[in-house]
């Protein structure tokens, strides 16, 4: 995640720089040759590093592989796997068997090779090429494939290290590339644990008090059939890591009025949310887990009414929102280790301690950063308060359908 941040600020400042350079480069009066090829230099590369963050296959690598020649200055350019030649640009591809094969080469061993005229021999006496300077494309410590500079001369040393250079920047993009990927599978394994996590104690009495009003008030029954099938609906939709303040509010508004269903009068809920926030984006099931535990651990427990309260407010760049009970709260002391120790035992057992606290806590800080994790006030018979911050607008959080 620090890569992906840290790669996500590189670009930023590079696009400030590469403005300024385009202003003074429409004036070349005022803009130095240092200052020209700088840009020249900056451009290319970002050229170059969008189809690689895509990930090392055959489309991205087209993509890249003219605009990494001109980083080079070789003839002729190519990118490989660790099986196959995956796009070349340029000069060379007469000698694509043989340029595969030294590629596949250095991938095994790791190591960077130059080739000369006589391991590049062929049958055309107009054959440009005379020789190829190569370099293993490391990725997180292991090599994913090479990059092959084509020479029209005998490589010279300027050309050796150009290749290199441009492999080990090269080599980092795939690997942000794949930190970005692991990154999504990450997110999409947590909400499907999440989702594992809700409790079957609470299906089985949704569906048993829904039973209880067959009878006695079947229009009434048909009504809490329809709330739950839009929960679960939600709760297990296929798409998406983040979702609208206002649309987990409304599954939220639709678990409680199961669970009133089921406590009747002994479970009070109040709301307070600030309409302008209601667009806010957030987390997928990110304010449900607080809401459950609220009920489960905190009123399930407690003899007479207790009282879930829900505010969310607007507080300038962030939008504020808590979640708190007056149930029987818990042990400060059972805190001082950390979110991750509430992150509860058995999620079928209800005796289990804050059931996804700890997966609501990680995926705040993946999307936001660290300063954007739960805050949780809690004392023995004082109620749990939990609060979490969420920033209006943040760089590549958004809602996908």
């Amino acid at each position: 995640m620090t890569a992906a941040l840290g790669g996500a600020v590189l670009v930023g400042a590079l696009g400030a720089a590469l403005w300024a350079l385009v202003r003074l480069r429409a004036r070349r009066g005022i803009a130095t040759a240092t200052q020209r090829a700088t840009y020249e230099v900056l451009h290319t590369v970002g050229l170059a590093a969008e189809p690689l963050r895509t990930g090392l296959t055959e489309a991205g690598a087209a993509k890249a592989v003219r605009h990494l020649r001109t980083l080079v200055g070789a003839a002729g350019l190519a990118l490989t796997d660790r099986a196959e030649l995956l796009a070349l640009d340029g000069r060379g591809g007469h000698h694509a068997g043989q340029l595969l094969a030294a590629a596949l080469r250095t991938v095994a061993t790791d190591r960077s090779t130059v080739l000369g005229q006589a391991e590049l021999r062929c049958d055309r006496v107009d054959c440009p090429v005379r020789g190829a300077v190569l370099a293993p494309l490391r990725a997180a410590g292991r090599v994913v494939g090479a990059l092959v500079a084509v020479a029209d001369d005998a490589p010279a040393p300027g050309l050796v290290q150009a290749t290199l250079e441009t492999a080990y920047w090269a080599g980092n993009q795939i690997a942000l590339a794949e930190l970005d990927a692991s990154r999504e599978r990450l997110a999409r394994a947590e909400v499907r644990a999440l989702r594992a996590q809700i409790s079957p104690h609470f299906i089985y009495n949704a569906l048993t008090a829904i039973g209880s009003f067959v009878r006695t008030d079947p229009e009434r029954a048909r009504e809490l059939i329809l709330e739950f099938a839009e929960f679960t609906r939600y709760s297990f939709r296929a798409h998406g890591e983040f979702t609208t303040l206002a649309e987990e509010l409304r599954s939220i508004d639709r678990y409680l009025t199961i669970e009133r269903a089921r406590f009747g009068d002994r479970l009070q809920v109040r709301l307070q949310i600030a309409p302008e926030v209601l667009s806010v984006t957030l987390p997928f099931l990110c304010l449900q887990p607080l809401v459950e535990n609220a009920v489960r651990h905190g009123l399930s427990g407690k003899p007479g009414t207790g009282m879930v309260s829900i505010e969310a407010r607007d507080a300038g760049a962030e939008c504020h929102i808590t979640v708190e009970d007056d149930g029987v709260g818990m042990d400060p002391t059972t805190l001082t280790s950390g979110i991750a120790d509430l992150a509860g035992s058995d999620p079928g057992d209800d005796s289990g301690q804050h059931v996804g606290l700890s997966n609501v806590d990680e995926r705040l800080r993946s999307a936001f950063g660290d300063r954007f994790g739960l805050v949780v006030e809690t004392g023995v018979g004082s109620g749990t308060k939990v609060s979490l911050r969420v920033p209006k607008f943040h760089p590549g959080v958004r809602v996908t359908s």
